[in-house]
């Protein structure tokens, strides 16, 4: 206990402080900024003075499903536009279950529709929360964490994402002007470039990088193709392209981008944390031969992969399962709800589980060949 001290004032050095201070100040211009931006927007904005609660309708469908609808009376003063400062009142229906409404209150800030004058009266619609307050505070405490916990490691992996959403971005504005052609060829490009530009922008141009990527990229390739086998095999009877909702483009190499780039994430993080692993053993022990790195790393993935396996389903379950109740809800079979809900994800989960199985002896293999020597460069 008597170290404690100085490790605490080892670990809150003067940047540290500093960058605190600097990342609240940051934040809290953020926030000031997002409450007073309203003159951006071309869509008007209003805040709420005052709310009148109104009837409540019993609602009931044919399969006893029971909601409450309510209405409430707003009044509300425009934030923006030219009639910026004028008071108008709207009218706003909510739901219990609020799947597709809201419920408003005093001094939430919302975009209108269809804003009219009329005899010297305004009148619009509500068209919903103005979101971007609290997106901007998650994002500075994501920042926050990530910086003030993880330093130059939490800065680089900031930069990761910022690049990717980047090159995500471009892929698919190239997607759209191509009309839905050579979508793998696309995505299968950004897949690799997400790989290398990723674990260089963490690992550095090192051994651990190249292994790394190069068992990403074999293993997460072999499982998209192991899948296609299996596809061609049954003659993908039991996948139900047609569930993809909102796609305007041909549905299966969508479908196919979409899981090469979900499987890609999971098999990066099993290499990681396996190469990791071999590199500190050869930190310990310079001389450690290649059969023991590849038996170690065969152990460490053995232990992570069922932790992997089990997140990947519950992130799955996690998407699908407002929908899939909605769907028992109105009265559709378990069979019927599987079938147009979760299959495409369930197959999804299998092809990244694939890659996960195939990353264990593949990354193991580069990196007991790679760091499988006397010394370290």
């Amino acid at each position: 206990m008597k170290g404690m001290p100085k490790m605490l004032e080892h670990y809150w050095s003067r940047w540290r402080l500093v960058l605190l201070l600097v990342l609240s100040l940051v934040g809290a211009a953020a926030l000031f900024f997002t409450s007073h931006n309203q003159q951006f927007y071309q869509r008007p904005i209003a805040r709420v003075e005052r709310v009148q609660p109104g009837a409540v309708r019993r609602t009931s469908d044919q399969f006893q499903n029971v909601d409450h609808q309510h209405q409430q009376r707003l009044t509300v003063r425009l934030l923006n536009t030219a009639a910026r400062g004028q008071q108008l009142t709207v009218s706003n229906t909510y739901s219990d279950s609020q799947p597709m409404d809201l419920r408003y209150h005093r001094g939430d800030q919302l975009f209108l529709s269809q804003l009219k004058s009329r005899h010297g009266r305004l009148s619009a619609n509500v068209a919903g929360y103005k979101r971007d307050g609290v997106i901007v505070f998650l994002f500075w405490l994501v920042c926050l964490l990530l910086l003030m916990m993880m330093g130059s490691a939490g800065a680089l992996a900031l930069l990761s994402v910022l690049v990717n959403t980047i090159l995500f971005i471009l892929a698919i504005i190239i997607d759209l002007k191509n009309n839905g052609e050579h979508v793998m060829l696309i995505f299968g490009s950004l897949a690799v470039i997400f790989t290398v530009v990723s674990l260089l922008l963490i690992l550095g141009p090192t051994k651990k990088m190249l292994a790394t990527a190069a068992a990403t990229i074999i293993g997460t390739f072999t499982a998209l193709g192991v899948s296609l086998l299996v596809f061609n095999w049954t003659h993908e009877r039991g996948i139900y392209y047609e569930s993809m909702q909102y796609v305007t483009q041909i549905p299966r190499p969508l479908f196919l981008a979409e899981t090469l780039l979900g499987s890609l994430g999971a098999v990066m993080d099993e290499s990681s944390d396996i190469i990791a692993t071999l590199f500190e053993l050869k930190q310990l022990n310079p001389a450690v031969s290649r059969t023991t790195l590849f038996l170690s790393g065969r152990s460490v993935g053995k232990s992570i992969m069922g932790p992997l396996v089990n997140v990947l389903f519950l992130i799955f379950m996690a998407d699908t399962f407002t929908s899939s109740l909605l769907y028992i809800k109105n009265g559709n079979s378990w069979g019927y709800t599987f079938a147009m809900n979760m299959s495409l994800g369930t197959v999804q989960s299998l092809v990244s589980g694939i890659g996960i199985v195939l990353a264990v002896p593949l990354v193991s293999g580069f990196g007991a060949l790679l760091l499988g020597r006397r010394t370290l460069k």
